[in-house]
């Protein structure tokens, strides 16, 4: 491994948890947020970060989880606006070096580059599948 990283995950849903669950087990450090005390229930066992109940959205929650020390950002919620702003906030305000997000809605893919936030699109990598599988079977 090489060195240790610093990464807030924010959303503790399958995806979130998942990840923190592995880098965790690659010996980084790790805060994981939520503001359901419920979702961190998916953490694995062995997960050895930290949890933070609270409103990403909200500068003091953030602080608590000691974003200004973060090299990685993850924005991994649900919804598309929490996943920008907390971005946002991440990159101009902590100056975070690397700033990931979780973006539903592929129409929404410019507003984080112009952040320079690095997105996974789910619908548009899932769309992109399913029409390879498609040509697969026509041929």
């Amino acid at each position: 491994m090489s060195q240790s990283l610093y990464v807030v995950i924010v959303g503790c849903g399958r995806l979130g948890s998942a990840l923190a669950g592995r880098l965790s087990a690659e010996g980084h450090g790790v805060v994981a947020v939520d503001r359901d005390e419920h979702a961190f229930a998916g953490l694995p066992p062995e997960y050895s970060g930290f949890r933070l109940e609270g409103d990403a959205t909200e500068i003091s929650v953030l602080r608590e989880a000691k974003m200004q020390k973060a090299d990685v950002v993850v924005a991994a919620t649900r919804e598309d606006n929490v996943n920008l702003m907390v971005s946002q906030i991440a990159r101009r305000v902590f100056e975070v070096p690397r700033v990931l997000a979780r973006v539903f809605d592929p129409r929404r893919e410019p507003l984080y580059r112009r952040w320079e936030v690095k997105t996974i699109c789910p619908t548009g990598i899932a769309a992109a599948l399913l029409l390879e599988r498609i040509h697969e079977e026509s041929e």
